[in-house]
């Protein structure tokens, strides 16, 4: 007696318009289709756990995101519709369930594309938390939330000519049509909002700054998304459009590692010899003496029509104005004190005239200061 036989009606018995075998064959696809992605979502995520806890780079965590962004339903429902798929189901069936495959997909790759932007958002929001630097943080977060917009128009334009069939071409045209005339409308605005955003990532200056800007100087108060506000040296508050300040030449003097100072000192013709010698010494001695401050060089550099020149150069290891201000004042006192007790004079600029004359002072000598 064969026993398989009522087995065998089961499985060649029909139900809508398919057999139960090929039904048992769907549900296998479908559950191959379901089992092995979670599976391997499994493996990556706590695989990817252990590499981004021991890295410090953005890489790993961002695909680990991903993954966990990855959607257990849309796992299930690409699994039923890949074993539907093999089924002979009415032409109309058939007609939904590969649009219904599509918009699926696509919404999967939103939230994956959603998902990077929130990361990328987070990674930039984390670096300046703690700083006062608010235009920075919420540019940024306005950029993701534009980005997110974006992101969502061009899935449902793709949904809308690739699932449903809609000829989006003029849609595309007149959006077009109409951005470049607000574009036109508002250059100067969008001018000075991408040059906000450059000052975002570039970073040519942060809140808080000194910096210089062709004849302004002053501290940056605010980066807004048209304008910088700076508060000048003089006390009054300059407010420059974004788009201006980037086409100027920009000196940030709170990002100076050091700060080379360069003086000179004339002295006269009459000082001997071997105190001129001397004086690079003592001008060493005395610059060497302060904080902060690095000796480069002193020596005798040039002879000019009223004094002896000695040029020094010294560095100050600190960007603070006030502490390369302090210093000079002293090496500028202690010159003259060491000077003085040398008996080293400084020069002025004068002139020595001869004037030959019949009448009065011939061959007179006249000094003239």
């Amino acid at each position: 007696m064969n026993v398989t036989a009522p087995f065998q009606d089961v499985l060649h018995r029909t139900f809508l318009n398919n057999s139960v075998a090929t039904w048992l064959a769907a549900a296998i696809t479908a559950a191959v289709v379901l089992l092995v992605p979670l599976v391997l979502r499994h493996l990556l995520v706590s695989r990817l756990r252990v590499v981004a806890a021991r890295t410090v780079n953005q890489v790993d965590d961002m695909a680990l995101s991903l993954l966990t962004e990855t959607r257990t339903w849309v796992l299930v429902a690409v699994a039923i519709l890949a074993g539907l798929g093999t089924l002979a189901l009415p032409a109309r069936a058939h007609a939904v369930i590969a649009p219904a495959s599509k918009l699926v997909i696509l919404w999967q790759l939103a939230l994956w594309g959603a998902e990077g932007v929130g990361f990328w958002v987070k990674h930039h929001l984390t670096s300046r938390t703690g700083t006062s630097d608010r235009a920075s943080i919420a540019m940024i977060s306005a950029m993701g939330v534009g980005a997110k917009v974006l992101l969502w128009v061009l899935i449902f334009l793709t949904a809308l000519k690739s699932v449903f069939g809609v000829e989006i071409t003029a849609l595309i045209t007149g959006l077009g049509v109409s951005g470049i005339a607000v574009a036109l409308a508002v250059q100067n605005i969008l001018g000075d909002l991408l040059a906000a955003l450059a000052i975002v990532f570039d970073k040519p200056f942060d809140v808080g700054d000194a910096i210089g800007v062709d004849d302004i100087s002053g501290t940056v108060e605010r980066i807004g998304l048209k304008t910088t506000h700076i508060r000048s040296t003089n006390g009054e508050q300059i407010i420059i459009g974004n788009g201006d300040l980037l086409k100027s030449r920009l000196h940030n003097y709170r990002r100076m590692s050091q700060r080379r100072v360069l003086f000179d000192l004339d002295v006269t013709y009459d000082t001997p010899n071997e105190v001129l010698k001397r004086l690079p010494s003592v001008i060493e001695e005395i610059v060497s003496a302060q904080p902060k401050v690095r000796f480069d060089r002193a020596h005798v550099a040039s002879f000019g029509e009223s004094a002896i020149r000695i040029e020094v150069v010294y560095y100050v290891l600190d960007p603070d104005y006030k502490l390369y201000m302090d210093n000079q004042q002293v090496i500028y006192l202690e010159v003259l004190r060491r000077f003085g007790a040398m008996q080293v004079k400084f020069a002025f600029p004068s002139r020595t005239l001869y004037h030959e004359g019949s009448a009065v002072g011939k061959g007179l000598a006249v000094g003239e200061r």
